[in-house]
Formats: structure tokens, C-alpha cells, sequence
């Protein structure tokens, strides 16, 4: 699968999304519910002079789930350590890294959902207890050693909360779900990070990227960033709604934020199945995509605008996707 300027994951092209990330809660744009219990949660701790309630930000991917945690550590004063679920093979990695923690650090684990059950293990008794249960040698030889632990915070980032077992999830004192922004705070952030890159910006152009973001800020600073390279090109200084609505028409992402890939899938439903009931195998063999592909990474978004509807016989387009490609619906 090629990679698409919408796509809510991170890619190669994403290295400088770093610089632009906001470091403090009052530089964060949207998420207010979860930014006001984080700031009190926070405050708390810092008050008790303890380390913060391990803390799981789940949703969909490209939210903020990792700048987040960099402002839980920033908010703290403390220091944050980064890795992911699948860098942790062993019980031994995980070990390594709770050791040199200080007391007070954060440990931030991305993608937590794809740890290994062994590994899982361990981190129980080290998010209640802090304390690490090792076991040295093997067979009737064998022994368990009991190692403690400094006070730290865990942070866990997953974009399939349902996909952590409830042994895991129970031990996280803090819950957040980082919900799809609004047009309003993605406009906010474009000419935020537009300020950053020193591109002159109107709010009528940081509008129209905005309402193309899929409710994403990821694929809004994506977008902005290519929208730039047409208007330097160009000669213009700055980007208005006419220079927005051009580049963007130009790489093919349309007013709902649907690429090249999205009207093929729908277009094909339309012309060739008369609107559906069609199967997801057909789909994909029509598109000349995997089926898993089609169901992971294309359809949640045209469910959830309302486009497609997924039913037992199979795929169905909606009368608001025949409204929005201007064609009418076959009885």
C-alpha cells in the first residue's frame, strides 16, 4: 500500500513534526476535557510531591497521544523515557529500562497493545508495586529475586484500548480518549504551526486545510506543509483561501478529505454494484487492494462521515455519498 498524504500514521515525512509540537499544556490545542483532569491530576502530584497515576491515552491515531505525554513530563519537571510495545522483546529489556528511571521519571510506551504477554507480566508488579520479580537460574536451581523500584509514571499510548487485557488496563489510575478535532481548533493549529515554519497563512486558507484534515492534526500539518511548496513555487507570499484551495485540489484531496484511493472505492460501488450490497473481497479485488487493507485503513473513516454503511450482506453506499459526488441514487 502506497503512502497517502491523508493517512493518520506516522510516516518518514513526519521527522519534523518534533519542532513543532507544543511542550506545555496551555500551548495544546482541543482535547479541553482532557487537558483540565490532566493540568488537576498534575497538580496534585506535584502538591504531594508524588510521582503522577500511570496514565493510558488511547484513540485513533495522529491525535496527539505522544506530545502528550512529553507535556505530562515537561508539566512534572521530570525526565521521559520513549519506547514501544514491540521494542520490548524480553522481561530483561524491560528490566534494563525500569532500572536507570529516576525517582519521579516517566516512562512513555507507545503502542503498550503489542507487548509481550511475558513482558506484560513483569510490568504488573512494577506499576503497583514498583518492584521487579526476577528469576535467576533455571531449574530446581532456580531462585526469584525482588528488585525495587524508584516512584515513576507510565504512560501507555494505543490506538486499540480494547485490544489491552483488563489486567493491564485496570492498573492505569488515569484513562484519556483523545477524540477527532473539531474545524475550529484544526484551524487554530495550522496557523499555529504555519507561524512556526514562517509561512504567512490567512484564515480563510488555514480554514480550508482544516475542513480537508480529516479531524486529524497530523494530516493537517502534512497538508499545510504541501500546500506550501505550491504557493513558494508559485511566487506568492502568503497563503490564501484561492492558493489552499488550488494545491489542495491539485494532490487530489478533496472539501471531505477524501484522496484518489476513497473515490475509487466508492465510485466503484456506485457504477459497477448499483450502490451495494457488495462484499468486502469483491471490493478489494475491484480496487486491486488486500481485503484487511480495505477494512483496517479505508472504510472507518467513510463510516464514520457516513459515506458507507457496513451490513450483513455486505458493503452499501449512502445517499449522502451519492449527494456529495453530485450523481443520482439508482432505486
Amino acid at each position: 500500500m502506497e503512502e497517502r498524504i491523508i493517512s493518520a500514521r506516522q510516516s518518514a515525512e513526519d521527522a519534523m513534526e518534533v519542532s513543532l509540537r507544543p511542550r506545555y499544556l496551555h500551548e495544546y490545542i482541543g482535547q479541553s476535557r482532557v487537558k483540565e483532569n490532566l493540568k488537576v491530576y498534575i497538580e496534585a502530584a506535584k502538591m504531594r510531591r508524588e510521582a503522577l497515576d500511570h496514565v493510558l491515552l488511547h484513540g485513533p491515531p495522529g491525535l496527539g497521544k505522544t506530545t502528550l505525554s512529553t507535556i505530562i513530563a515537561n508539566e512534572l519537571g521530570v525526565q521521559i523515557r520513549t519506547t514501544s510495545g514491540p521494542a520490548i522483546e524480553r522481561p530483561g529489556d524491560l528490566a534494563a529500562i525500569l532500572t536507570n528511571l529516576q525517582p519521579g521519571d516517566l516512562l512513555f510506551i507507545d503502542e503498550i497493545h503489542r507487548l509481550h504477554r511475558s513482558v506484560e507480566e513483569v510490568l504488573y508488579s512494577a506499576m503497583e508495586d514498583f518492584a521487579l520479580d526476577i528469576v535467576i537460574g533455571k531449574g530446581p536451581s532456580a531462585r526469584s529475586i525482588r528488585l525495587d523500584l524508584p516512584p515513576f509514571t507510565l504512560v501507555g499510548a494505543t490506538t486499540r484500548a480494547g485490544a489491552l487485557s483488563s489486567p493491564l488496563r485496570d492498573r492505569f489510575g488515569v484513562v484519556c480518549r483523545l477524540e477527532y478535532y473539531t474545524v475550529e481548533e484544526l484551524t487554530q493549529i495550522v496557523l499555529r504551526t504555519a507561524e512556526l515554519l514562517g509561512m504567512p497563512i490567512r484564515t480563510e486558507g488555514a480554514r480550508e486545510i482544516a475542513v480537508r484534515s480529516r479531524g486529524t492534526p497530523r494530516v493537517a500539518n502534512r497538508l499545510l506543509k504541501r500546500v506550501r511548496d505550491f504557493v513558494q513555487v508559485k511566487g506568492d507570499d502568503v497563503i490564501t483561501l484561492e492558493a489552499a484551495r488550488d494545491a489542495l485540489d491539485r494532490i487530489q484531496v478533496d472539501k471531505m478529505g477524501l484522496d484518489q484511493v476513497d473515490h475509487k472505492l466508492l465510485m466503484s460501488i456506485m457504477e459497477k454494484f448499483r450502490g451495494g450490497p457488495v462484499g468486502l473481497e469483491t471490493i478489494a479485488a475491484t480496487i486491486g487492494e488486500e481485503a484487511q487493507t480495505v477494512e483496517d485503513v479505508y472504510e472507518p473513516y467513510l463510516m464514520q462521515i457516513g459515506f458507507l454503511e457496513r451490513t450483513p450482506r455486505g458493503r452499501v453506499v449512502t445517499p449522502r455519498c451519492y449527494q456529495h459526488f453530485g450523481m443520482e441514487m439508482p432505486r
